[in-house]
């Protein structure tokens, strides 16, 4: 009987996420991603200022119905990305020890903060609302309401060194009050952000809520932080960029998150990183007869 011939493993393919789909960059670009000690994993698309451009789009053109769906269904659909993340455990913890250089016990561990990081938002959808808005004392024959509103497209520079827990813990709350997001992965650890585009993608959140970009920070930071479409930013992996691309969006008037200490493993963040991106809208209305 002749030998079966060695399997060859299918090779993975990083791309980038924009607009529910996982394209590869339009300049055809790749880069190589290295473990925490040098190791060759694979070769990451290197996105280019189109297609920022391009997740801008998507982002924008999502906006109107994510926004405009209830808190309780934006809620149901962050569970669901809980439960993809979930039945892809594995997956998830090995591509965490390769970029953090940890254990699979400490692997495991932040695999499943970053599990329950979207059980936490989810659970905040349908309550923010209550606790940031309200009605208000007015002297005067008028009904004053107040109620948060989300702020549009924004852009987040994903934090270095936590290439899951750190991303979901600012992509979360930017999506979980009815923004969309493009998101700027970790430059050098920037495939288990891939694999998370992947989760999403199975799961219920509709084409361009997160758009997810692999590549150089400071090739795709500045157009980010220009583009007049964009209308708020969130710094925290910024680093040295992070004055430059403050001024950048002062141009067009954007909201900014300025980077800052932060515990990715508090299992309780608050709201802090919600109410950045959120507007609060006031309604007058008379009183009486």
């Amino acid at each position: 009987m002749a030998d079966t011939p060695a399997r060859i493993a299918v090779r993975r393919t990083y791309k980038l996420y924009i607009g529910g789909a996982f394209p590869r960059s339009e300049s055809g670009r790749s880069y190589p991603v290295t473990s925490s000690r040098g190791t060759h994993l694979a070769n990451a698309a290197r996105a280019s200022r189109k297609d920022v451009r391009d997740a801008v789009v998507a982002a924008r053109k999502a906006f109107p119905g994510w926004s405009g769906r209830t808190a309780y269904n934006r809620g149901q659909i962050l569970y669901r990305v809980a439960e993809m993340m979930e039945g892809r455990r594995a997956q998830f913890a090995a591509e965490v020890m390769a970029a953090e250089g940890i254990g699979r016990p400490r692997a495991d561990a932040v695999v499943s903060a970053a599990i329950d990081r979207w059980v936490y938002y989810a659970g905040w959808a349908d309550k923010i609302t209550h606790v940031l808005g309200g009605a208000n004392p007015v002297s005067g024959p008028y009904l004053n309401l107040s109620e948060p509103e989300p702020t549009g497209v924004v852009g987040v520079l994903a934090p270095a060194g936590s290439p899951l827990l750190g991303l979901v813990s600012v992509l979360a709350p930017v999506i979980t009050t009815g923004n969309t997001a493009v998101v700027l992965a970790d430059e050098h650890a920037p495939l288990p952000a891939i694999t998370l585009a992947e989760a999403l993608a199975t799961s219920d959140l509709p084409p361009g809520v997160a758009n997810i970009l692999t590549g150089h920070l400071t090739e795709l930071a500045p157009p980010l932080a220009a583009h007049a479409d964009v209308n708020a930013l969130d710094l925290t992996g910024a680093g040295d960029l992070s004055r430059a691309l403050e001024e950048s969006a002062a141009g067009t008037l954007k909201r900014v998150l300025r980077p800052g200490p932060a515990d990715w493993t508090d299992p309780d963040p608050g709201t802090a990183r919600m109410r950045p991106f959120l507007e609060i809208k006031t309604v007058w209305h008379p009183t009486g007869t």
